[in-house]
């Protein structure tokens, strides 16, 4: 029977090592500074018709320093600027560094929603256990996200567009030796983003990865830190090399069973009208994932989160027996699968089209978020 996003965090082990101490679950009063030179209405304008992902910025960012003699204190919001940073500063040799991702919502009665942010805090309390690093308290991280939204709403774009929300955390001590750290940053940007595919999502084609892999059992694979993604992308690579969208991940051990895309989770839909997923353990506990198995299970459709290799996915894909096989995460919501390649073979699923399944949960999925149709598992937290 699979386990849930929140029950696989309360039941995550204790660390062997023992965290950076905190400065406690209370809030910080932030202070805001609003930026002395914003990007006009026009500026702003111009740069919305067609932001594209992650390569605009707003006018702001949230900041919170930590030190084990202050714990966290200095939280505010400030005009967006570059960190100084000295040569020896830890992240920079030590790779002690984690992130998150979500994003803001306009709904169309002019508000601000945020989609399951206290899931995301948890998340990234998590990635700092595993990797030593200081744990931010919960509200810290969603007040940190809730002023940045509130000071640039305007750079919300309409339709089906959102803000990217950006926090991350660098270990920001200086020093040269193998410890870790005991200064740390956190920090909050934000990108409006416009829709992520242009004219409706169109199937991806994968590329098995039969070289590389992602994650070990013990490893950081549950973790979203940036040394996951960097070793992902020499795979990725590969898979463009070979006239492909994404890479998806084989485990490391047998090299037989399907983990996940280099940035996303993996859905295979049945004849019998089941899902099935891949279990928790060696990969990142998606939030659009686990927010997929409770729809799912709300509409009476049997969820199985079990290993599956790529011999069956390809025999299930010959047979008929596999409908639809589907990528999910923050940024495209769900990406159907249409083709999967490997130095084996090529395949098409379904016949290389998008199918319901996929469909209709992403638009189920976009119309909580949007504040579209009623949130059955109170997941939107309204800014504004």
């Amino acid at each position: 029977m699979g386990v849930s996003f929140d029950q696989a965090q309360r039941d995550r082990p204790a660390p062997e090592i023992a965290p950076v101490p905190t400065a406690g679950s209370k809030g910080l009063k932030f202070e805001i500074q609003p930026a002395t030179n914003p990007a006009s209405d026009k500026e702003r304008a111009a740069k919305l018709v067609d932001p594209g992902f992650g390569r605009v910025f707003t006018d702001h960012m949230a900041l919170v320093r930590f030190n084990q003699a202050k714990g966290w204190h200095g939280a505010r919001v400030e005009s967006r600027a570059n960190f100084p940073l000295d040569p020896a500063t830890a992240v920079l040799h030590y790779a002690q560094e984690i992130f998150e991702g979500l994003k803001a919502y306009k709904r169309d009665d002019g508000g601000v929603n945020l989609f399951r942010p206290d899931a995301n805090a948890r998340r990234f309390h998590n990635s700092a256990e595993r990797m030593a690093m200081a744990q931010v308290p919960e509200p810290v991280f969603i007040e940190a996200v809730e002023q940045l939204v509130r000071i640039d709403r305007s750079w919300i774009p309409g339709g089906e567009g959102s803000l990217y929300l950006r926090p991350f955390m660098i270990a920001s001590e200086v020093f040269l030796g193998v410890k870790p750290s005991a200064e740390y940053i956190f920090a909050v940007v934000a990108s409006p983003v416009g829709s992520y595919f242009k004219g409706g999502p169109a199937p991806v084609s994968i590329w098995v990865s039969e070289n590389y892999t992602r994650a070990a059992i013990g490893g950081t694979g549950a973790v979203k830190c940036g040394g996951n993604y960097a070793a992902s992308l020499r795979a990725q690579a590969e898979a463009i090399d070979h006239g492909c969208d994404q890479v998806v991940f084989l485990d490391a051990v047998e090299r037989r069973y399907i983990e996940e895309l280099g940035g996303m989770n993996i859905f295979f839909v049945f004849d019998d009208g089941s899902l099935l997923t891949p279990p928790l353990g060696t990969i990142l506990p998606g939030i659009t994932r686990d927010s997929i198995i409770a729809l799912s299970k709300d509409s009476g459709t049997r969820v199985r989160e079990e290993a599956y290799t790529v011999d069956q996915w390809r025999a299930d894909a010959a047979s008929g027996k596999l409908k639809e096989a589907f990528a999910c995460g923050t940024a495209a919501v769900i990406s159907p699968i249409g083709k999967v390649c490997s130095a084996s073979g090529d395949f098409l699923i379904s016949g290389g089209a998008a199918g319901p399944v996929a469909m209709g949960l992403r638009k189920q999925l976009i119309d909580i978020q949007y504040g579209r149709v009623a949130d059955p598992h109170n997941w939107i937290r309204k800014v504004l």
